[in-house]
């Protein structure tokens, strides 16, 4: 299925969507204003009108506590929630460009520390309150200031504090002119940073300053998170987190003629096998992230399966901070006893691609061979595992509780128990897997199977999010680590940046910091007739999986 393109910026590298490359082969400006493409025919035709109803696991999607964006610790869970109420400043669209949605363009200052966005002019939130600059800066004050939540997923943007107006007493309220995020126009925004930023951007994809909520009604509203008000495609109709989500057409969206859909339910489901029966029982028309290959396999004899390209690879989290593995020899057992080959084959068919870093092959700065990278070795692995004692304790080993997680979290303690280890598995939903991460200041989780990285490896959730010191899902408390990571969003030029992820990953694999196993990317799965971006064609992942344009969706059940 072909689908319209909104006007964008084309991408001068393939997968550098969010940079402004000053190398030869690209323009050499530092800007990102965007410029009209052409739009591919449609195979199946467009019908504007009806609703659909999208199964979401109780795992991962399904599992939501707030609509909230400053409040929203599900983050790139709940993405698709959030960018139907609220739409984004930017999309990360197909083939790896920047699409426009409620921002138009952006310009890096030469040194990347300053970004200056324009806004799209003539919006108004679905309550009459205009879209402007104030607007969007009420939220990233409160985004990034006391209200925000604090757990990595605000944007990891290291904000410049400029000087009061003169003659402002100190105390004084900043008016937005005066602080580090100004308005300088009705339209346009500025953020000052302290270091160089040119991954600024990719950043605000997977992270919750890309929603902007309705300043009128996040001050009015005690129960904004449960009925937020947005200036996106759809308006929320009822929200019972955790169950069901019902959004209905914005009837003075910006883009004329869209949203396609008329109405749109967000339903929790308890597994992939509980999704798929549901499709064949025509009780929802679209399921996003179905992980169980056998049923991928079977889905596409009776669906359609988009199995986007892959960002974030699946990856073995090991706490630095506590005992066992504040001990580098007890990490490096764990990397010598791990033969992820054949757990590979057995339960994902050989699907994914395997890697020893933190990017995947949807992405920038692709790597998926690292220089001295500890590989499966288990005569290594028997001698550290007896010189490090981990033969006479027990340790845990935890995930999220989805299916293919858990899967793979015990067949890993098959393997490494054949190896003399002992170790104890447990599996949480995704709140639960949260507060796991944070009990007792991240001191008590001892190892954790997740995922790791973005598109941009600088993004919210990218590898600093599971590696950089600041983040509260991290394992890893390297200043060294730190340093590299912040060098690396910094240039403008993609190779440079490139240069310095390749030195991190071998930073990560040289102190034994956690091994990666291959880049997972759930499939998509709709019925026939549904036709969008990342769900019959191919999009980009943001963070695990990609963000659906619902704005762009539509269902045409008798094509």
């Amino acid at each position: 299925m072909s689908f319209r393109l909104k006007s964008m910026r084309t991408a001068c590298l393939a997968g550098a969507a969010a940079l402004t490359l000053a190398a030869a082969a690209c323009s050499s400006s530092s800007s990102g204003t965007v410029s009209p493409t052409g739009s591919a025919l449609p195979s199946v035709p467009v019908k504007s009108g009806g609703s659909i109803t999208v199964l979401e696991s109780a795992g991962y999607a399904g599992a939501w506590t707030t609509l909230d964006p400053a409040q929203n610790k599900e983050g790139a869970a709940t993405q698709d929630f959030m960018t139907a109420i609220f739409g984004e400043l930017f999309e990360l669209g197909p083939n790896n460009v920047i699409e426009p949605d409620l921002a138009t363009s952006y310009s890096y200052s030469a040194n990347a520390e300053n970004v200056t966005i324009t806004l799209r002019q003539g919006v108004k939130f679905t309550d009459g309150t205009p879209f402007n600059a104030e607007a969007v800066y009420y939220n990233w004050e409160r985004d990034l200031g006391p209200v925000g939540i604090k757990n990595g997923l605000n944007p990891p943007w290291e904000i410049k504090e400029l000087p009061l107006p003169k003659g402002a007493a100190v105390g004084t309220p900043e008016p937005p002119a005066a602080g580090a995020i100004q308005v300088t126009g009705p339209y346009t925004i500025v953020v000052h940073q302290d270091a160089p930023n040119a991954a600024f951007i990719d950043q605000l994809f997977d992270s919750i300053a890309d929603w902007i909520g309705s300043p009128t009604a996040i001050a009015n509203d005690k129960n904004f998170g449960l009925d937020p008000v947005g200036a996106g495609p759809f308006e929320v109709v009822s929200d019972t987190p955790n169950t069901e989500l019902v959004v209905k057409k914005n009837p003075n969206y910006w883009e004329a003629g869209h949203p396609y859909l008329n109405q749109i339910t967000f339903k929790t489901v308890g597994s992939d096998e509980a999704a798929y029966e549901a499709l064949l029982a025509n009780e929802g028309q679209v399921y996003e992230d179905m992980s169980t290959t056998a049923l991928i396999d079977e889905s596409a004899s009776h669906f359609e399966v988009e199995n986007n390209l892959g960002t974030s690879p699946y990856d073995l989290q090991l706490n630095t901070a506590i005992a066992p593995f504040n001990n580098p020899k007890a990490r490096e057992a764990i990397y010598a006893a791990t033969n992820f080959a054949p757990i590979l084959q057995h339960l994902f068919g050989g699907r994914y691609p395997v890697t020893e870093s933190f990017t995947g092959p949807g992405g920038i700065c692709y790597e998926p061979v690292v220089p001295g990278y500890q590989g499966y070795d288990p005569t290594l692995a028997k001698q550290l595992i007896a010189e490090t004692g981990l033969n006479k304790i027990t340790f845990q080993l935890g995930t999220i509780a989805l299916s293919t997680a858990q899967d793979a979290m015990e067949a890993l303690r098959t393997e490494w128990e054949a190896l003399g280890m002992h170790v104890s598995i447990i599996s949480w939903p995704l709140s639960g897997l949260i507060s796991a991460f944070e009990a007792d200041g991240g001191k008590k989780w001892q190892s954790m199977v997740q995922t790791a990285g973005a598109f941009d490896p600088a993004g919210g959730v990218g590898v600093g999010f599971r590696f950089e010191s600041y983040s509260p899902f991290s394992g890893v408390h390297s200043t060294a680590l730190d340093t590299i990571l912040q060098d690396a969003q910094a240039p403008l030029n993609l190779a440079t940046r490139c240069k310095y992820y390749a030195e991190a990953a071998e930073y990560i694999a040289k102190n034994y910091d956690g091994p990666f196993y291959f880049t997972f990317s759930p499939a998509n799965v709709s019925v026939h007739g549904i036709s969008g971006p990342g769900l019959s064609t191919p999009l980009a992942s943001v963070a695990v999986v990609p963000t659906i344009p619902w704005e762009d969706v539509y269902y045409n059940p008798t094509s």
